[in-house]
Order: C-alpha cells, then structure tokens, then sequence
C-alpha cells in the first residue's frame, strides 16, 4: 500500500528542482535498497527511520527494508489549466490519484529566473492555483447533477445511493462556489468513501514546500512566513526546504551530507523534513517486522487494526489470521529484543481489533 504525493507549482518556483533531487535520492539509495523504479515523473523515496536501524542491529538482519513514499511530479499547471491550457486535463487525471498535494512554492528572489506572474507573492501564487483546482472541480461536479438527479427520482438501492452522492455533490459546489477548496466540506465519516469517489482535485490534503534560497534554509525568510502564516489559518502544513541544497546533497555519501548541512545550518535536509510532514499530514505510522533476515517498515493509515495491517504484508497474513506478538519499539531496544522483551512480559499477544500503535515491532500469527 504506497502513498502518493503529487507535487504542483506554478513554473520558475523550483518544483523541477525539487523533484529532481528526489529522484537523485532515490538512485543514490538504490544502491542500499532495491526496487527504486523511477518512470519519468515517479520518484519513489525510501522514508528515513533511525528506529529502522537500531531494529536491524538488535535482530542482526541481514538487510534493511524502509517503507516508501512515492512522489509524482505534476507538471503542465498554469493558469488556465482547468480549461485545458497546458497540459490541461492529462495533469487533472494524475492529480486524482495522490493520496496528498505537495504544492511548491517560490520563495526566492533571482533576477535571473523570471517568475510567470512579474513578482514574487508566495500567497497569490497559491491562490492561482487553488483558483485553477477549485474551477475544475466545479466544472466535473456540475456535469454530473443532471445524471444524478434522474436516478435520484427512480427507487431502490440505486436511487438511495445516487441521493447520496447527490446530496454530496451539492454540498461540495456550494463551497467551492464560495471560493473554498472541496477538503472543507463537512461530513461524516460514513460520508468519507463516497466523497473520496467524487475524486476532486481540491479534497485532497496540502502540504506547502517554501523554497528559499540557500542563505534561509536554515531561518526562513519573510515570503515563507507569509505561507506559514496562510497554512495555519487553513489548517495546512507549510516546510521551508531549499530545492538548491537538496540538489547539492542528493548524491553526496552519508557522512559527507552531514558535513554539508551543518555547514550550511541544518539538523537534518529539507527533503526528510519534507517526508516527515506528509506523514503527519495524511495520518500514517509505521509499524516494523524483524528477524534475521530482514528487519523491515510498514506504513499503514493511522486507526488501522492488527488484521488490516498483516493484510499490507500479505493478504493471506489478514485472511488467516489468528493473533499479533507485538513489542512496544522502545521495550524491543532497552530489553535487546524479542527474547529479552518475552522474558520481561513486555510481548502483548493482540487479537485483530488491536489497533496499530506507531513503532510496535510485530510477528503475525496465522492459517493459510
């Protein structure tokens, strides 16, 4: 079960940048674990987790599993796009598919990268944007109130489950016509499957990247602020990163990244930074399995139980299953282990309602 983030942007905001540091990454981690495909604008990106190689030395695994996320670069949005300018409507397809939007903003000044609009105004830039997802948006939904208001008058399951969407529909226009994106819309969370299957471009979570120059990576600057500003009126996420630093330290080793960020006044790049926020932002944890032959990360959606997350390693461990052995991660480390966590009774066994904690080492029981 991967998850996507799509990143937009206007052109000339470094979102090209970005993305191509991304996929440098990934090459460069490919060396360390396998299956990194890269397609033209895919990047898969193995998530950074110390926990993972603390695991790994405790069980010593012969090799190291990250989880992924992967990254798709959605490229041809300008304004205008909604009415099929640029790549129009190839890129509203792609953007359907991503569980969340990373939306690239420029946060720079260079005389010598012009920007589409003739300055630099981080929170209009957004709002074209947003304008361009919203009116597509609207555009999709009104096409289909007619359908929907016929089958709403016949009987049947089919008339009940087509009021419903109808009755959704109609609720999501009538906020994107106030100018507010599709992810506002109130609803239950019986609603959420239905409302997921509109596939409006504005539904999905944003999470705002503040590309700044290589001097305020470290601090940020006025033009980020204001989108760290807008991101918490909006209930968003806004990460300063330097698509430029990202670029230099993508191919660099371990070691000779770390003395680059710290020369430059980082913890740690952009770019897991980057990760760790879109983490937060659609919910996720991380749960682990280990042994000697791999000490591995699983990502499933916060809230997820025990059956539904041995289901994301194999649907025969969900089929069958009968119980989880779960250790706490910090138990796992302190007691050196499973043998060690057993021992000291700090290895629960769950049932399948157990719901996933983030860190829980786990080994699943089953029946085929």
């Amino acid at each position: 079960m991967g998850f996507k983030c799509g990143i937009v942007g206007l052109p000339n905001v470094g979102k090209s940048t970005l993305f191509n540091a991304l996929t440098q990454t990934a090459q460069a981690q490919a060396a360390n674990y396998p299956f990194c495909t890269i397609e033209p604008n895919v990047g898969e990106i193995a998530v950074p987790d110390v926990r993972l190689d603390s695991l790994a030395a405790i069980a010593e695994s012969e090799k190291i599993v990250p989880t992924r996320i992967t990254f798709v670069d959605i490229a041809g949005l300008v304004r205008g796009a909604s009415k099929g300018e640029g790549l129009g409507n190839q890129f509203l397809a792609t953007i359907r598919e991503v569980d969340a939007i990373v939306h690239v903003v420029r946060c720079f000044e260079d005389a010598d990268i012009t920007h589409v609009e003739g300055k630099i105004d981080p929170v209009a830039d957004i709002e074209t944007i947003e304008t361009e997802l919203m009116l597509a948006d609207m555009e999709s939904l009104e096409k289909r109130v007619d359908n929907l208001e016929k089958k709403a008058k016949g009987s049947g399951e089919d008339a009940k489950e087509a009021q419903e969407t109808l009755n959704l529909v109609k609720r999501s226009l009538a906020l994107l016509q106030e100018g507010k994106p599709a992810r506002f819309v109130e609803r239950k969370p019986e609603e959420e499957k239905l409302f997921h299957s509109l596939g409006l471009l504005t539904s999905a979570p944003v999470l705002y990247a503040c590309n700044v120059d290589e001097g305020a990576a470290a601090t940020g600057n006025d033009f980020s602020r204001q989108v760290e500003e807008r991101a918490k009126a909006e209930g968003a996420v806004a990460v300063v990163i330097s698509a430029k630093i990202e670029a230099e330290i993508a191919t660099l080793s371990p070691e000779e990244r770390k003395e680059f960020l710290e020369a430059v006044g980082l913890q740690e790049a952009g770019l897991d930074r980057l990760i760790r926020a879109g983490y937060a932002l659609l919910h996720l944890v991380t749960y682990f399995t280990a042994g000697p032959k791999e000490a591995r990360a699983w990502t499933v959606t916060a809230g997820t139980k025990a059956a539904a997350a041995a289901g994301v390693i194999h649907t025969d461990f969900e089929r069958g299953f009968i119980r989880a052995e779960t250790i706490a991660y910090d138990d796992y480390v302190t007691l050196g282990g499973e043998a060690g966590a057993r021992d000291s009774g700090k290895l629960r066994l769950e049932g399948k309602e157990y719901v996933v904690a983030d860190g829980d080492v786990m080994h699943f029981r089953f029946n085929t």
